[in-house]
């Protein structure tokens, strides 16, 4: 029977994070399993500890949003610990792409009886944070800005604050030029964003990279050029499905190694916790971590 560690975010969603272990915890201990729960005071000793539990053979669960998820992940990244993930957070993008249920049973069974599966991380590097490790995707533009407003929403929560966070940007939005190289090509884009998607998901559940696969060792790189602000908004509704990927504004690359640059200050992010600038280059780090899903 497995032994698991579960480290809880306090500040997703309020007691969100706490309310969601709880439904599991008892269906796992029901099992016999076991369980221990550690609640971190930051993102970097949320690393810490899953870096102390994976070394005494223990499963990790992750229990927050796509931050705390992101954050664990990457600690364990390179390592033979396997991750759970308990979703508790606002978007829950990368536990959608593994197509985790959010029945507490269904859930409880995964952990318990699921086999790892290996799949890839992402290393990303800019000026602010010289090495950091994600697991759905690097986005640089306006995108990275309506993340920015919806992280500091007071009001609106999920899905609602990454839309209005998207208007807010999208209204004060100046075109960029990017130079975006892939796997050593260089690429001229203007427009509103460059994503490098190893997820299908982002901004609580849109669907910027339909072609997106966890296990495919290769980034889908999403790139929207320079259009009317009308058509941005049809753009924005079209995320839900993944339909405008179908559109001549949109344009998607594959490769292993991305860098992204720009002839201004752009701000640039990554599964909704690291907030940085231009240049950022990210690389695919292929099946370096386990998870039960």
């Amino acid at each position: 029977m497995r032994q698991f560690t579960a480290i809880v975010n306090p500040t997703a969603g309020g007691s969100a994070g706490a309310a969601a272990l709880l439904r599991v915890a008892r269906l796992l201990r029901e099992a016999g399993a076991e369980l221990e729960t550690e609640y971190s005071t930051s993102l970097a000793h949320a690393q810490e500890l899953a870096r102390r539990a994976g070394e005494r053979q223990r499963v990790v669960l992750a229990v927050g949003g796509d931050g705390m998820t992101g954050g664990i992940g990457g600690a364990l990244s390179g390592t033979d610990t396997v991750l759970g993930i308990v979703p508790a957070g606002r978007g829950n993008d990368f536990a959608r792409a593994l197509g985790l249920p959010a029945d507490p049973a269904a859930l409880a069974g995964i952990l318990l009886h699921g086999s790892p599966r290996a799949v890839d991380t992402v290393e990303v590097e800019s000026a602010a944070h010289s090495r950091t490790v994600v697991l759905g995707s690097v986005y640089a533009g306006v995108d990275a800005l309506a993340n920015r407003h919806a992280n500091h929403a007071r009001v609106l929560r999920g899905a609602a604050s990454y839309y209005a966070g998207g208007l807010r940007a999208v209204a004060t939005w100046r075109a960029v030029d990017y130079r975006v190289t892939v796997d050593g090509e260089e690429h001229a884009h203007r427009g509103y964003t460059v994503v490098a998607a190893n997820s299908a998901y982002y901004g609580s559940g849109r669907m910027i990279a339909p072609g997106a696969r966890v296990d495919d060792g290769l980034l889908d790189v999403v790139m929207i050029r320079e259009a009317p602000r009308r058509l941005f908004f049809a753009l924005m509704n079209e995320l839900k499905s993944g339909a405008h990927a179908s559109r001549p504004e949109v344009r998607v690359l594959r490769g292993r190694h991305v860098r992204v640059e720009a002839d201004r200050e752009v701000p640039c992010g990554a599964d909704g916790e690291v907030d940085a600038v231009l240049p950022v280059t990210a690389t695919v780090l292929p099946g370096s971590l386990h998870v039960l899903c």
